[in-house]
Parts: structure tokens; sequence; C-alpha cells
């Protein structure tokens, strides 16, 4: 039997830079409440929205992603040429085919890297982090460029009380690349999927080329209503905090460090009351930075994580160098939590 070499990666990997793009639009609360019976408190007390950001005509998934790339190469110090992949985790690119990585590969002038994309809602950022994390490693690429990126607003029922409020567009990047350290640690990840109808889309695509539109769904004035995101809201709420919070336990330990090592706190911003149920699970120590982008952007499914965390540091509540927990979780149901160094 012949002997297959082995791959010859780098022995860690890490973040090496981060970049964001937030639509111009900002939309508050305001505008959400001409379509559904609420209020601004209502809103805020129930998820702690203030404002999100919805995308224009212009502001595609892939015109998003390619300037939150540009910003992440530059931050990271490398050229657009020493990408070897590009991974776009997202669930709001419509076309089925083919990847918008593909486009964005080509945009930012990547040459031919391995491009593809990853449906894994809201956890497909880390899940997507972890498969760079892989591919460096393994040798099969020097730098990945990996993008999380959404159009929430084009799968928002705005006349759906429980949902109409929740979700924003924008896209986060970040480029992981080689290490002499461990800068990403051990992931925590698995899925539930006896509970997928509980974060789901109203109706398949494939409905509308059935004959029959009895079954799809029809607005007040009579038209079909496009596809939308719906969940149930209390039984995903009560899984977010009694469980997501162990499995960011598992993370840390799987790390090796405690809530007392970490700097940094970078949950999914689905919910401020879930983010602040968590950190009272997890004991976080006051100096623990916390992301709460989800006040003014919403949340943006595989788009939230990057965003936060590029907010954080360029706020200053972090900063390079920092031990930072990330957490996604969110329609499968899914979820992937791991320990990274920032970049």
């Amino acid at each position: 039997m012949a002997k297959i070499r082995p791959s010859k990666g780098s022995p860690y990997a890490r973040i090496m830079g981060v970049g964001g793009y937030r639509p111009t639009r900002v939309v508050p609360n305001e505008v959400i409440l001409e379509n559904i019976d609420s209020s601004d408190e209502w809103i805020r007390s129930r998820s702690g929205i203030a404002t999100r950001h919805w995308a224009g005509p212009d502001e595609t998934v892939a015109e998003m992603s390619v300037t939150a790339a540009g910003k992440a190469i530059a931050d990271a110090g490398i050229s657009a040429e020493d990408i070897g992949g590009v991974i776009v985790a997202t669930v709001s690119h419509f076309k089925q085919t083919p990847a918008v990585a593909t486009e964005i590969a080509h945009r930012i002038g990547a040459g031919k890297p391995a491009a593809f994309d990853i449906s894994a809602g809201c956890a497909g950022f880390t899940y997507a982090v972890t498969l760079a994390k892989g591919m460096v490693t393994e040798g099969s690429a020097k730098h990945v460029l990996v993008i999380g990126v959404e159009r929430l607003s084009d799968l928002t029922d705005k006349t759906d009380r429980a949902t109409a409020f929740l979700f924003g567009d924008g896209a986060g990047a970040v480029i992981i690349g080689p290490a002499d350290e461990p800068e990403i640690g051990p992931t925590v990840w698995g899925s539930e999927g006896d509970k997928s109808n509980t974060i789901t889309q109203t109706v398949a695509w494939d409905r509308f080329r059935v004959g029959d539109v009895s079954q799809l769904p029809v607005g007040e004035d009579g038209e079909l209503k496009f596809p939308a995101i719906t969940q149930e809201g209390q039984t995903v709420f009560r899984w977010a905090v009694f469980e997501m919070a162990k499995v960011a336990q598992e993370a840390l330990d799987a790390a090796g460090i405690t809530a007392d090592d970490l700097d940094v706190f970078i949950p999914h911003q689905a919910n401020m009351r879930i983010i602040d149920s968590m950190i009272k699970a997890l004991k976080l120590p006051e100096h623990v930075a916390v992301a709460r982008d989800i006040e003014t952007t919403g949340n943006t499914s595989a788009a939230s994580i990057p965003l936060a965390m590029e907010r954080l540091l360029a706020t200053g509540q972090a900063k390079s160098g920092d031990t930072a927990l990330i957490i996604g979780f969110g329609a499968g149901l899914v979820y992937a939590a791991t320990v990274v160094t920032l970049p």
C-alpha cells in the first residue's frame, strides 16, 4: 500500500485581523412600530434593541462582504493574493448556486482560493472559524478569509409582532492565519435537530412553483407573502439561557481556562436578556468586557459575532491580545463556542 504524505500546516492558528460593514440606513423602533401593535419600551425590555441597520438595494450580501473583507485584510497586514480560502457563513444569499464566496474571492483579487458558503444560522461564524483553523493547521491554506454576512431584512415579516423588531443586516470578516502558539481553542459544537422547527422559514422556496397556492402565506392585501424567519420565542429563550451557558463553560474547560482568565465575552447578539443570563450563569467577573452590540445593530445572525468583535476593538472596550470567549447559537438548533485571542 502506498504511503500518503502527511499534511504540513502551521502548528496553530490565530485571528489576524477583523473588519465590518453596517448598512447606512439606521432603523429605530419607531419605524418598526408602524407595522406592529407594540411600543418602544416593550421592544427594549424584551430584546434590548433600540435600532438596527437595514441594507439598501445596492448593499447586497456580496457588496457588504467585500467591504468588510477589505478592512479585515488591511487589519491583518496581508494582501488579497495571500488568501488561500474564503468561507462565507450566511442564510440570506438567495442564489442556490454558485456560492457567493466565489464572487467575493474574485472581487477582492484573491486569485483562485478554495471558496464556499456554509449555512449554520447564528452559529455560522464560529463554525466557519473552526473550519478555517483546520485549513491553516492542515496546510491546505495559509490564510483564510471568514465572513459572516446577512440581509435579514429580506427575511423579516414586518407585520409579525414576535420577530419584526429583531433582525438587522451587516457583514463581519476576519482573517485566520498561522500562529506559533495556540490562539484559537478547541471548539465545542453540535446540534439538536429535534428542535429544528423552533427557528425556521415560514414556507419553503419550492412551494412557489407548486400550482396550488392555498398553503402559501397571504397578507391582508391578498398578496402572497415572501418567506420569512419565524421562531418560538419562549422555547428558544429557555434553550439559549439554560443550555448555551453549559456549552460556553465546556469551551472554557476545553481551552484550559476559567472565567477569571477571560478578558472579553462575545456571545451571539440574539437578545440582551439572554446575554445577561449567560453572564450570571458563567459567573463572569466584572472586569470582563461584554459585547452588547445588539442594542444598535439588532440580531444579524452569522454577522453578529464579528461585528461585535470589531466594535469592541474599535471603541477600546477590548484590545489586541485579549482572551475572548465567543459562542454562536441559533436555527437548527445549532451551536458552537471557542476561546480566541483577539487580533
